[in-house]
């Protein structure tokens, strides 16, 4: 199935399509935690605080390029760096859709501590996909992205606001970018939407991560060159499962092993799995392209029929499935990697 997210790295490994066949289940399986290792504490990040953030994008209504809704988030957002402080930027751009529609985007870029030297990036995505083409009975309608867009983007959001907080003595030992891209979901899903034509496919091109494949050529700030980044994708439901995914490993195994082991130390080993799994056509296959070594936090699971959760790419994506420890685990877990910096 071409969905939204599918494995290149691990397509090209075994030379079949996943957009035809299902993940690999022979991935192996690592349950051994290694060692803790010092730490810095970090601040207590703040669960409720990310849960209002993903409430507040979802009453917005759907992020879908071209809206009022998604002009307002955007606002909104920007709006909200700045109020904590951030150095911000706007990567305004026009992109063609699959269907030949021409959206009207931005990447939006927060620095904090802009004049550090070592930095880390963290990606979210924060439109929302226009339709629910995997609903049984609501195909067309658009989605509330509560935790596919909103819960990445909320972290995000929390992890600024507490990092602002903070007085010169107690913040991190680098500066971090947040940098949310646009027009990630408007992609050609081929299982469910045989009956429509990906007219960037005849061009070479993935019409997924619109937003990621612009600004890896066109880096906002230019000659962007972080430490490593971190992608939040749907991170913001009830017992997500988070597993290595083979891009990440690939690219940045010393990322993906500090954020696990960091997750174990702080016990969400429940969430956070030392299992493998395929690799994943999303953001950070086009942040790797333009040399940020990058990982995705993602809910997927590592073996199994089912990839992806039940509520991907349908209307059940809403506040409904959004969960104050999930937010929690994910928020505290990459806060605490960025502070053992």
């Amino acid at each position: 199935m071409k969905n939204k997210k599918i494995g290149l790295a691990l397509a090209a490994a075994v030379g079949v399509l996943l957009a035809s066949c299902g993940p690999d289940k022979k991935e192996t399986a690592d349950t051994t935690t290694p060692p803790a290792t010092p730490t810095v504490a970090a601040p207590a990040f703040n669960a409720d605080s990310a849960y209002a953030f993903t409430a507040k994008q979802v009453a917005f209504g759907p992020r879908v390029p071209n809206t009022k809704a998604h002009v307002a988030t955007g606002d909104w957002l920007v709006k909200q760096f700045k109020a904590y402080g951030l150095a911000v930027k706007e990567q305004k751009f026009e992109v063609m859709a699959f269907d030949g529609k021409t959206l009207n985007s931005r990447n939006i870029i927060a620095q904090f501590a802009p004049t550090a030297a070592r930095r880390v990036a963290i990606f979210a995505h924060w439109d929302t996909r226009p339709f629910a083409d995997k609903d049984k009975e609501k195909k067309n309608a658009p989605l509330d992205g509560a935790s596919d867009g909103a819960s990445g983007v909320a972290i995000a959001l929390e992890m600024a606001r507490l990092l602002s907080l903070q007085p010169d003595s107690l913040q991190p030992a680098v500066g971090v970018d947040f940098i949310l891209f646009d027009s990630e979901d408007y992609g050609y899903d081929s299982s469910t939407q045989s009956d429509l034509k990906d007219q960037l496919s005849a061009q070479g091109k993935d019409s997924w991560c619109l937003g990621s494949q612009y600004w890896s050529r066109n880096l906002v700030p230019a000659g962007y060159k972080p430490s490593y980044g971190i992608l939040l994708d749907m991170v913001g439901a009830k017992n997500a499962k988070f597993s290595r995914e083979e891009t990440s490993r690939q690219y940045a195994r010393d990322v993906v092993d500090k954020v696990w082991n960091t997750g174990a130390q702080l016990g969400y080993s429940d969430f956070f799995l030392f299992q493998d799994s395929p690799g994943i056509d999303d953001d950070h296959v086009y942040t790797n392209q333009a040399g940020v070594r990058t990982i995705d936090i993602i809910d997927h699971l590592p073996v199994g029929d089912d990839y992806f959760p039940a509520y991907h790419h349908t209307t059940q994506d809403n506040m409904s499935v959004i969960d104050k420890r999930t937010l929690k685990a994910v928020g505290q877990t990459v806060l605490q990697t960025i502070y053992n910096e």
